[in-house]
């Protein structure tokens, strides 16, 4: 590939003022590049994809294809085959979706997912990929902007308001939301989807790879202990359908059942935005739809935004500015006291890594999380607050707790390894973005919770009976 040699035209220095991209490698688009890569990693959708679409802007200016491009690597940071399982499901909407965007979509799978190979072989011009706060995708972005010679952008797709708007760590929800809620009429806007002028010619005898086929067949390093969960179905459409029943169906009583784990009362949106399957402002635009329909569920629409919107970009600033964040080490000043003055506390019982994983304590809720936890791949929100915190409570000091609630959450969950398990460990744990409570043995001054108050705001025998019939049964669905 030519070096860049010309300045860059007006209409993409446009573009680049856009809030939601940072531009990783600067200068003009390569004269002789023949197409623009669109490198998806994180928004993994085809549709109401801001990344998807600003390569299909840049495309369009240039007079070029776009190729949307997915490397299917072998060894991302604790994925397993139950990830993997779900992810290539997905892929095959985004194939889909694309093609009704005359944008061609390419899967290279380890070993031939090199992304400067792809570059080469598609004699790219131009390169766009997703923003992404986590620590190795961040590095990777980072290297690659180091090596290639064209111009590279990323784009923040993936949030309601852009992330780099948020300067700095927020201290809690409190602070964080007013500042979201000020900018949502202006990131809060339905998407354009624009198509592609150009159709890309494959050259001949380009490798790739069906989305139709196992994408990890031949990976013998990976992880196979934790197998798919059938009862998630991966892909945009998928989460649509989710989607819809939510806003159909269930948001009427999300309130009264958002706190019941024994019910389907959420969106079970987190294993779809965590793979970005869905992006929230897709959910947040068919969120105030149903409240158009309907203005009485303005409440409802309040309490999930503050959810959607609130929480879940405080978890996406804690992990952009925290670079420790899956460590007792991201605990507030406060908090490293207590844990501190505690750190010798006797606990009353203690369990293994081992006994943990296999639900085999004396707290038959605790028991009945886990056991979600591993045979669906997903635990209720509320229970997922007391399932940390009990782990702090077995084990003999905050960073074992921490240690082993991430290896847990990252092993098992369908949205594990994710800036909002993170975030909510660690307000678990270590009272991130909590105050200090009432002083206690173990706990020091972080918040609480018994298992006989967190059992009774809700039909817990109900759901104990439910995960004792789910496991072993993977067609098993929250009634």
């Amino acid at each position: 590939m030519g070096e860049s040699k010309t300045v860059v035209p007006a209409e993409l220095q446009k573009l680049a003022d856009d809030a939601r991209v940072t531009v990783r490698r600067g200068g003009a688009p390569d004269l002789d590049g023949k197409c623009v890569v669109y490198w998806m990693q994180r928004a993994e959708r085809g549709r109401d994809n801001h990344a998807v679409d600003l390569a299909v802007k840049v495309a369009n200016a240039l007079g070029l294809p776009l190729v949307v491009y997915f490397a299917g690597i072998a060894n991302f940071p604790n994925a397993n085959l139950r990830h993997y399982a779900f992810l290539n499901r997905g892929l095959v909407d985004v194939e889909e979706d694309l093609k009704e965007r005359n944008i061609s979509f390419v899967l290279r799978n380890a070993p031939h997912e090199s992304h400067e190979r792809l570059l080469k072989d598609v004699q790219a011009a131009f390169l766009v990929g997703d923003e992404n706060p986590m620590r190795e995708p961040e590095r990777w972005r980072r290297e690659l902007a180091a090596k290639i010679k064209i111009p590279f952008w990323t784009v923040d797709a993936d949030v309601v308001v852009p992330s780099k708007l948020i300067e700095k760590a927020q201290y809690g929800a409190y602070t964080i939301r007013p500042r979201l809620y000020r900018m949502l009429p202006e990131y809060l806007v339905a998407f354009e989807n624009p198509k592609a002028e150009k159709a890309w010619h494959r050259p001949k005898d380009f490798h790739s790879d069906s989305v139709h086929e196992d994408m990890t067949r031949g990976w013998k390093e990976l992880d196979r202990s934790v197998g798919p969960v059938e009862a998630w179905v991966g892909g945009h459409h998928a989460a649509v359908k989710r989607l819809k029943h939510f806003t159909n169906k269930l948001m009427k009583d999300y309130e009264r059942d958002r706190n019941r784990p024994e019910v389907d009362g959420t969106s079970a949106m987190s294993p779809y935005l965590h793979f970005g399957h869905i992006g929230p402002v897709s959910i947040a635009l068919a969120v105030d739809a149903a409240v158009k329909k309907d203005p009485a569920l303005q409440s409802a629409r309040d309490g999930y935004i503050n959810e959607l919107v609130a929480w879940r970009e405080l978890a996406v600033n804690f992990v952009k500015y925290t670079p420790n964040y899956d460590t007792a080490d991201c605990a507030e000043d406060w908090a490293k006291k207590t844990i501190a003055e505690h750190a010798k506390d006797e606990r009353e019982r203690m369990y293994s890594l081992k006994q943990l994983e296999t639900g085999e304590t004396y707290d038959e809720l605790w028991n009945a999380a886990q056991i979600q936890m591993v045979e669906y791949g997903w635990m209720h929100n509320y229970l997922r607050m007391y399932w940390a915190k009990k782990i702090l409570e077995w084990t003999p000091n905050a960073a074992t707790a921490v240690r082993f609630a991430v290896h847990l959450n990252d092993k098992y969950f369908l949205d594990g390894r994710d800036p909002n398990g993170y975030a909510g460990i660690a307000w678990s744990m270590l009272g991130k973005f909590d105050r200090a409570w009432g002083e206690r043995p173990v706990f020091g001054k972080i918040r609480y919770m018994s298992g006989a108050s967190t059992g009774r705001k809700f039909d817990s025998k109900l759901y104990i009976e439910q995960m004792r019939a789910l496991k072993g049964d993977a067609e098993f669905r929250l009634r």
